[in-house]
């Protein structure tokens, strides 16, 4: 419960920040340009608000509403979530969003993604100027590593050991970053890997990141616990079965029921047959041979981690941070992106996740570092959702205007109503088909 609890803190606080940041943007673009903002509410006040004030010779009301579903802004003159129109009826006043220039408009609804992307690029800077930039050269890993057969194709074997993409070293990040650190992998022309000893340069083919997505598995195609490591107990965890039977740090797991495991791979493989069972476990201690039983539990999991190799973490000062910041904010989105075309798919309709799924990725210990790794992805995830040409969304308003710009004329407002209500049912359904996901992962598990 208090692991719940802790999540569920870190999410609220994330996405408070996030959804505060966004409509400020929207908001200072808007008084840049003297449009009045009639309302600034973080989370949604329908019926009712838990806080609200209006400063004397303001136009804005600003409040915190009940319903902690993201918050908004409320520009006057504008078709938005709100579906105030009445006001559309009434003559276009100085002071509406409607009676400026599309240029301006435009900015104004660019802000809120704008600032979102800002946030994660400064978050992320200040994360490196803080703890490090922190990560494992790929190269490390000496035994190598396995790959999914769409990558074999690309011309990679098992055991290749990762080395450069166009000449820029690979690396592998911690936490919610890790996929998307392989951006210059998927995005390269040429790999250098070393095989037996010898660099070997593999020609990518065209189109490689999209030729390789399986939409039935996890599209990135190794991690690093995949790699051909010997089964060696770095720590065991409290409570686990690893603890019960008495598996200590340096043992070797040599076999499983009579099946030989060489590698982590085959022994992960071998456990998955025999999950919920009773397995027996051949393992070396200090070159002494030992057998024991031990109960796998549906999972297959014995509570035990591998050794990995030591992290590199390189130090920047305050401003030569901020390369660093706008580089990895980059390759997140380029990777979000790439992920996202998942979603298109039946197996990516059944991973959408709604907030029980982002809250299951916060840490479950209160982490400052993992908390603001997070948040700068969602705040990524933010932008790039928001951007999306969809009417209620801030891209289908943008998607108007570049309407207008082109042909100098508005998109008739009867239209842009009805586009709005078919956005906003659209939203909804995602909402509904995403949390709907999640409570059937809790009742049922993995589906």
């Amino acid at each position: 419960m208090e692991t719940l609890l802790i999540k569920a803190l870190q999410l609220i606080l994330s996405l408070s920040i996030l959804v505060l940041v966004h409509e400020l943007g929207h908001f200072l673009f808007a008084r840049l340009f003297k449009i009045r903002v009639e309302k600034f509410y973080l989370f949604f006040d329908a019926g009712f608000a838990l806080l609200r004030f209006k400063p004397k010779n303001s136009h804005t009301e600003y409040g915190i509403g009940w319903l902690p579903l993201g918050g908004y802004c409320k520009i006057s003159g504008m078709i938005d979530e709100s579906m105030d129109m009445e006001q559309m009826k009434t003559e276009p006043k100085p002071w509406e969003f409607r009676s400026k220039p599309a240029w301006q408009r435009l900015l104004v609804m660019l802000g809120g993604v704008l600032f979102n992307f800002i946030l994660a690029i400064f978050i992320l800077s200040m994360m490196v100027f803080v703890w490090g930039d922190t990560y494992i050269p790929y190269k490390n890993f000496k035994d190598g590593m396995t790959f999914s057969e769409n990558v074999k194709k690309a011309g990679f074997r098992d055991g290749d050991i990762l080395v450069s993409a166009d000449g820029r070293e690979l690396r592998l990040y911690d936490g919610i970053m890790s996929a998307n650190s392989m951006m210059d992998f998927f995005d390269a022309e040429q790999v250098q890997v070393e095989r037996d000893g010898q660099m070997v340069n593999i020609v990518l083919p065209e189109n490689f990141i999209d030729n390789i997505l399986d939409k039935a598995n996890p599209p990135f195609a190794f991690k690093w616990q995949e790699g051909l490591f010997p089964v060696m107990v770095d720590s065991v965890s409290a409570d686990s079965e690893a603890g019960r039977i008495g598996l200590q740090r340096g043992d070797s797991i040599v076999a499983v029921n009579d099946s030989a495991t060489i590698t982590y791979l085959d022994f992960r493989n071998t456990v998955m047959n025999y999950r919920g069972d009773t397995i027996s476990l051949v393992y070396y201690r200090a070159g002494v041979s030992d057998t024991v039983s031990a109960v796998l539990d549906t999972n297959a999991v014995l509570g035990f981690s591998l050794p990995s190799p030591e992290y590199v973490v390189d130090k920047y000062g305050f401003f030569a941070s901020f390369p660093v910041g706008i580089e990895k904010g980059i390759n997140t989105l380029r990777g979000y992106i790439s992920q996202s075309k998942l979603i298109f798919s039946k197996e990516g309709v059944k991973n959408l996740g709604g907030f029980g799924t982002m809250g299951s990725m916060f840490s479950p210990t209160w982490n400052w570092e993992s908390f603001w790794s997070m948040t700068a992805f969602l705040s990524i995830v933010l932008a790039f959702m928001n951007i999306l040409p969809i009417p209620l969304l801030d891209g289908g308003h943008i998607m108007f205007l570049l309407y207008e710009m082109i042909t100098r004329r508005k998109p008739n407002e009867k239209f842009q109503e009805y586009a709005t209500w078919i956005g906003i049912f659209l939203i909804l359904g995602l909402l509904i088909v995403a949390n709907g996901n999640d409570i059937i992962r809790a009742i049922f598990g993995d589906w």
